[in-house]
C-alpha cells in the first residue's frame, strides 16, 4: 500500500466513510435531490389532509422509499406511514436533520431527476 492509501485507510477508520454532497444529504432527509419524486415542508406534514401528489407518488412506483423528519410528532407522521404500509413502500423516519424545512420525502434508490419537486401551495410559499 502507498502512503496515500494508507493515509485515506486512517481517515476512514477515524471518521467513517466519506460521503458525497453532505450539505445536500442534510436538506433532503439524507438522501440526494436527484432522487425525490416528491418532498413537502414540515408545514405541509402537519396539515390534516394527506397530499394528493404523495399518494400517487407511492401508488404508482415501487423502487422509492418515505423518508419523514423525526422533529414533526407521530400523528402527523402516520396518516403517511399507513398510506406507505398499504403499498409495501419501506419508511424511514430520519432523526438527525435539525435544521432543515423539509418534513417528507418520496425518493427512488437511483437517479430520477424530477424538475420539480415541491408541492407549490400556501403553506410551502409561507416556508420558503
Amino acid at each position: 500500500m502507498s502512503d496515500d492509501q494508507i493515509d485515506l485507510y486512517i481517515k476512514q477508520g477515524i471518521y467513517g466513510t466519506f460521503e458525497t454532497k453532505p450539505e445536500e444529504r442534510n436538506v433532503y432527509l439524507g438522501t440526494l435531490r436527484e432522487r425525490i419524486y416528491v418532498a413537502l415542508t414540515i408545514g405541509q406534514v402537519r396539515q390534516n389532509k394527506i397530499y394528493s401528489e404523495v399518494l400517487a407518488s407511492l401508488e404508482t412506483r415501487k423502487n422509492q422509499t418515505l423518508l419523514l423528519n423525526g422533529t414533526i410528532d407521530y400523528g402527523a407522521l402516520s396518516k403517511y406511514i399507513k398510506a406507505a404500509n398499504k403499498e409495501k413502500i419501506p419508511f424511514t423516519i430520519v432523526s438527525d436533520q435539525n435544521d432543515t424545512k423539509i418534513g417528507l420525502i418520496v425518493a427512488s434508490d437511483h437517479a430520477i431527476d424530477h424538475k420539480e419537486i415541491y408541492v407549490r401551495d400556501k403553506i410551502f410559499e409561507q416556508t420558503f
